[in-house]
């Protein structure tokens, strides 16, 4: 047996947020499926483990990403009953869409507090332990809004393209104590997402904007249920990526993903190239 294949027989501790429904729950099924502990979280933790399914290798807790205290406490319970994490999967979401005008402040914040700022709080309070491990990977589960903006998708692109940011920028602050990173980057999965439960559209309240917004929300609701992405398969997939030694920055998840990745490297480069000669020169004439 290889050391590689040895690798992935060692029982490790999975941290998943946001495991009570969608890909939380398939990602904390298939972790359980491989052999590992898992901590999985969420508001309600009876609902977390009707979800996932009663193991001896599971810990439910509480736990509301947008509350630092929070953020702490499960921390505090993961190691208390496993004695170390070994894979924070920051998953938890939701997604309000909506034209940028229509969109409230208060609503664009819960957004950002949710989707961007949750995500730091819980790695925040998981980082001294990764540190002191000496060991770790940090899994931000982003989105191609996260690569490509568009209509409807201020608040949410807002926050996964801030959220991309923070994690591309804390991956080589952390690399030196032997944590890595990966962002994921899913494109349309068949997940909850787009349900009531997990989307809430703004208010139609400008004319101007009434017939897209017409348009638009039909053809997501039309979509709830049939997306191509299989989420349970993505879940497979990071089990495998997370036992690489170096597993990628960035793992585009879905042929749409894909898509949307070589058609943004495409229009950076055709950006970059059309003004290449002003761009090129606006250094002081003594540089």
């Amino acid at each position: 047996m290889t050391e590689r294949n040895s690798t992935r027989t060692e029982k490790k501790v999975w941290f998943i947020t946001g495991a009570g429904r969608g890909l939380g729950t398939d990602i904390a099924k298939a972790a359980l499926a491989a052999g590992h502990a898992v901590v999985a979280t969420g508001r309600n933790p009876e609902k977390v483990t009707q979800a996932v399914g009663e193991n001896d290798d599971l810990l439910a807790v509480k736990l509301d990403v947008t509350d630092p205290a929070d953020a702490a406490a499960a921390i505090k319970a993961a190691v208390d009953r496993f004695g170390r994490i070994d894979v924070l999967v920051n998953n938890a979401g939701n997604f309000y869409a909506g034209f940028f005008e229509e969109i409230t402040p208060q609503d664009f914040r819960t957004q950002i507090e949710t989707t961007m700022f949750g995500p730091m709080n819980v790695t925040r309070a998981a980082l001294p332990v990764l540190r002191a491990q000496r060991s770790g990977l940090l899994v931000t589960i982003s989105s191609t809004a996260g690569i490509v903006g568009g209509e409807f998708l201020t608040a949410y692109a807002a926050s996964k393209f801030g959220v991309e940011g923070w994690a591309e920028s804390l991956a080589p602050e952390v690399a030196p104590f032997g944590i890595r990173s990966m962002i994921v980057e899913p494109g349309f999965f068949r997940t909850e997402l787009l349900t009531p439960e997990s989307t809430s559209y703004a208010d139609s309240t400008i004319e101007d904007y009434t017939e897209r917004t017409e348009q638009t929300v039909t053809a997501w609701k039309g979509m709830n249920g049939l997306q191509g992405g299989d989420p349970a398969k993505l879940a497979e997939a990071l089990i495998q990526l997370a036992e690489l030694e170096a597993p990628p920055l960035r793992f585009a998840a879905g042929a749409d993903a894909v898509a949307a990745f070589e058609t943004r490297a495409k229009a950076l480069q055709e950006q970059a190239d059309a003004h290449r000669e002003l761009s090129s020169n606006l250094a002081h004439d003594d540089a």
